[in-house]
């Protein structure tokens, strides 16, 4: 990939949002799609004028002006100047402090926020505010949605389409979220990040296991939103501190041709202990008062984890309290799953197929590399040749990628 079109995609994952966010307050969000195909078109443009012509002096600025253009442009062919005048009559006389190069050059998070708790909108199903928050503010296309939700293409095409079409019905700008929307939006507001993040640390991306833009862009996300007062809660600290203990160790989970490390295989000189510190000191934080989340628990493992001078020395009897309290105050099989390799690491593979014993997994989970992958690696440490090899091929066919299959594989065994 050229250094041209490279930064074409780091303006999409970057700027993407942002031009969104910022186009939906001056035109209102009646016009989502119509925005977003025009932000998709300007980026597309960029692609093949940068590769022409060299950099512009301010990409984000280019990028606006350019979807703003296009949006004007299509706005004038279905109603006519005059009735576009009448309708947005802010976007023809543009004063100096809204010039497309000084907006951009100023900051838009408020917009971004505010755009992010507009698609929580309660009217919208939960299921559907994180389709729409990962189409709309980060590009997420259909595919990496499905497989990061767990659902089909056809699944998440449709709640994509019930979303934009409250939001067109709804007919308001993002700018008009109403103060009291923040609290009562901020739990989805917290999962959307949460999202964006573990796409990133561990991807379902073919050619790609770990997504670096994408963890910033939520490490961003999420301070822009403890930096308002409505996200000042222990639930954002926590979120905040298991995103920086997670993303301090990302150097260390990639060989250099790419390919995972497990966490026992990693480098742990390579650990970013100033980014530990900023985690443990959100976490610190999050830790005063009486509230309990599941963002907690989750920073409490990956606390441990960062506290561990060797994989050996970990404190797996806390990894597997925190994994008990997650399944207790958030249900889900991948916490019974994550416990049960906690246990084994604690008390032995055979204590750690006990917490398994009797579990009706979800289809979709029997249907993951991650379920096959733990249960193949058990039964193999318990000396369960028939099973261990059959789960082992079920985690390797189901891996989403050659990076996660090359360390199934290495971890595996033959």
């Amino acid at each position: 990939m050229s250094q041209t079109s490279g930064l074409v995609e780091h303006f999409f994952r970057h700027e993407y949002g942002r031009v969104v966010a910022v186009l939906v307050r001056r035109f209102g969000t009646q016009h989502i799609e119509t925005i977003e195909d025009a932000v998709q078109l300007a980026l597309s443009k960029a692609l093949t004028s940068w590769m022409a012509g060299g950099l512009p002096d301010n990409p984000s600025a280019w990028l606006f002006s350019v979807a703003r253009n296009q949006l004007l442009s299509e706005f004038r062919q279905k109603a006519g100047r005059g009735r576009l005048l009448a309708a947005f009559p802010h976007e023809f006389d543009v004063p100096e402090a809204e010039r497309p190069d000084v907006l951009m050059a100023n900051e838009v998070q408020d917009d971004l926020l505010r755009m992010l708790f507009a698609c929580c909108d309660d009217a919208i199903a939960t299921e559907a505010q994180l389709v729409l928050a990962l189409k709309v503010l980060c590009g997420f296309d259909i595919g990496e949605i499905a497989a990061r939700l767990f659902i089909t293409e056809a699944s998440a095409y449709k709640r994509l389409t019930r979303a934009r079409a409250r939001l067109k019905q709804a007919g308001f700008s993002s700018a008009s979220v109403a103060a009291n929307d923040y609290e009562a939006r901020l739990p989805a507001v917290h999962a959307i990040i949460y999202l964006i993040f573990t796409e990133g640390y561990l991807s379902s991306h073919a050619e790609r296991a770990i997504r670096k833009e994408l963890c910033a862009e939520a490490i961003r996300l999420a301070s822009l939103l403890v930096a308002h007062p409505a996200g000042q809660q222990p639930e954002t600290f926590a979120l905040l501190a298991l995103m920086h203990l997670h993303a301090a160790r990302m150097i260390a989970r990639e060989d250099a041709a790419g390919g995972l490390l497990l966490l026992e295989e990693q480098d742990r000189a390579l650990w970013d202990q100033h980014q530990i510190g900023i985690g443990l000191d959100w976490l610190a934080k999050a830790a005063q008062g009486s509230h309990f989340s599941r963002y907690h628990a989750e920073a409490g493992v990956a606390a441990a984890h960062c506290l561990a001078p060797s994989f050996a020395e970990t404190r797996w009897e806390r990894v597997a309290e925190c994994y008990g309290l997650l399944e207790q105050m958030a249900p889900s099989a991948l916490h019974r799953l994550n416990r049960a390799v906690a246990v084994a690491e604690w008390r032995g593979p055979a204590e750690g197929l006990g917490v398994l014993k009797g579990f009706e997994p979800p289809a979709w989970l029997v249907g993951s590399y991650m379920w096959a992958a733990v249960l193949a690696d058990l039964h193999a440490r318990c000396r369960h040749v028939d099973q261990a090899t059959h789960y082992r091929a079920q985690a390797l066919e189901f891996a989403p990628s050659d990076a996660v299959r090359a360390t199934l594989a290495r971890r595996l065994g033959g």
